[in-house]
């Protein structure tokens, strides 16, 4: 994530200065209002993370929503509806004025 450091009017200008992208994690490990307590926490949090088995948990309980959201709208009953006409859009088209070249 990209930081705005700073903002500054030159004229009519504005100017800014961004700090280099780092993502919420470094940015809590570098800071000094956390304890060191909360930071090994956090460290130890990061380090057993494993990024192709959250992505198969998070795939998972998608598709179990997905099979309940189905399931749910099979159990009502829909009442078809009429099929509606398709309007002309031809009416509503401005023709261009021809143009005579001389």
């Amino acid at each position: 994530m990209i930081k705005l450091v700073l903002k500054e009017r030159i004229g009519g200008k504005m100017h800014r200065k961004y700090d280099i992208p780092k993502t919420p994690y470094q940015r809590v490990m570098e800071s000094k209002e956390v304890s060191l307590e909360r930071k090994q926490q956090l460290k130890r949090i990061y380090q057993s993370l494993n990024p192709t088995e959250l992505k198969r948990t998070i795939d998972k309980k998608l598709n179990l929503l997905y099979k309940a959201y189905q399931k749910k709208n099979r159990s009502q009953k829909v009442k078809p509806q009429k099929k509606l006409k398709p309007i002309s859009v031809r009416n509503y088209i401005a023709q261009p004025e021809p143009i005579s070249v001389r």
